[in-house]
C-alpha cells in the first residue's frame, strides 16, 4: 500500500475547524487566527491536504524575522562578521491531524518549507523555530536543528544544510 499523496499550497481563506493535531492551540490556530494572520500580512499558511480525500493533514507557517549575528555558534558567525543581524525565515507553527501523525508528513512538511525559503527571491538565512514544547524541540534536532543563544527553545537550521531538498520530490 502506498503512502498517501498531499497537496501543499498557500492557506485560502477558509478556517477548519475539523482539524486535530493533539495540541489545542494549534487547533484553534488553523481554525480560528491563520486566515486573519495570512490576510494581514502577519505569516504564511501553508496547507498541506490528502490529495485522495481532500481532508486537512497539517500545516505549518512562515513569517520573517531577525537575529542576532552574537547568537550564532561562533564557528558560523565567523563568515558573517560586518553584519549585526541576520534575515531568517521564522517556522511559527508546524502541526499533523493525528490521523496522519506517524507516517513522516511532519518532515515532508519541514522540506516543503525550507524549499519555499530557498526558492524565494527574498533571502532568508536560516529557518528559526521557538519550540515550546520537548516535542516539538526533539522534532526540529531530530531534523538538524541547533540552539540559538542562550533562549531555551529558540533553534536555528541554516538553509544550506537543506540546499540538496530542492532536487527532492515534492510532497
Amino acid at each position: 500500500m502506498s503512502a498517501p499523496a498531499f497537496d501543499v499550497a498557500p492557506l485560502a481563506a477558509q478556517a477548519f475547524p475539523g482539524f486535530a493535531c493533539g495540541n489545542g492551540a494549534l487547533d484553534r490556530y488553523l481554525s480560528q487566527q491563520a486566515a486573519t494572520d495570512v490576510r494581514r500580512g502577519h505569516a504564511a499558511c501553508f496547507l498541506a491536504v490528502e490529495a485522495k480525500s481532500g481532508k486537512p493533514a497539517g500545516y505549518y507557517t512562515l513569517s520573517a524575522v531577525d537575529i542576532l549575528l552574537p547568537d550564532l555558534p561562533e564557528k558560523l558567525a565567523r563568515g558573517l562578521r560586518g553584519r549585526p543581524l541576520l534575515p531568517v525565515a521564522r517556522l511559527g507553527r508546524l502541526a499533523v491531524d493525528r490521523s496522519f501523525q506517524g507516517r513522516g508528513l511532519g518532515a515532508a512538511l519541514l522540506v516543503d518549507a525550507a524549499r519555499r525559503c530557498l526558492q524565494s527571491q527574498v533571502p532568508v538565512f536560516a529557518l528559526l523555530s521557538e519550540a515550546r514544547s520537548l516535542e516539538a524541540k526533539t522534532f526540529c534536532r531530530r531534523h538538524g536543528f541547533l540552539p540559538l543563544g542562550s533562549a531555551n527553545g529558540r533553534l536555528f537550521a541554516p538553509l544550506a544544510s537543506f540546499a540538496a531538498l530542492l532536487n527532492a520530490p515534492d510532497l
